[in-house]
């Protein structure tokens, strides 16, 4: 079965509150201009996944309720989950590996330097991902579980300033 596995980089976030809590800091206004350019992008190649992950993070929820919108996925049925926030690759695979496999397509919204990472581990193409990146990775799998030891078999990669 093709598996799609999106990975999305928070978009711009504000640092103009330096006395908020780190999971407070809300997007900064270039991150609320990308992120609806960046949903409407990811509309016209993928269309609605079946199920978008977020870290609890203010920034990284609000790029997934933009997104959301853009795609049309209704932003109540995002699911937030505390372990994609100030983790690491590791546990961001333990998250994927634990997913449905009736799921065909997953978007997973977090940060650096894991969300990197990660997507370098899945295919050495991607050395970084900027703010507001989304990256694509098709799988031929079974199960969410083999992710991360089963070769990639497309990866697409765009990001605000790739135009």
């Amino acid at each position: 079965m093709k598996r799609t596995l999106i990975l999305v980089r928070h978009a711009k976030s504000s640092w103009d509150s330096l006395d908020l809590p780190d999971t407070e800091r809300p997007l900064a206004d270039r991150g609320r201009r990308d992120a609806p350019m960046m949903g409407k992008r990811l509309a016209k190649q993928q269309g609605k996944p079946d199920l978008m992950l977020s870290s609890p993070a203010r920034r990284a929820l609000t790029t997934a309720e933009i997104i959301a919108g853009e795609l049309g996925y209704k932003t109540k049925d995002i699911v937030v989950d505390d372990r994609l926030y100030a983790t690491d690759p590791e546990t961001l695979l333990a998250v994927i590996g634990g997913l449905n496999d009736k799921l065909k397509c997953v978007m997973l919204f977090g940060h650096n330097p894991e969300i990197s990472e990660l997507a370098h581990r899945l295919s050495t193409d991607i050395a970084l991902l900027p703010t507001c990146s989304v990256a694509q990775f098709t799988f031929e799998s079974k199960s969410w579980a083999t992710i991360g030891s089963v070769n990639v078999e497309k990866v697409v990669l765009d990001y605000p300033k790739k135009g």
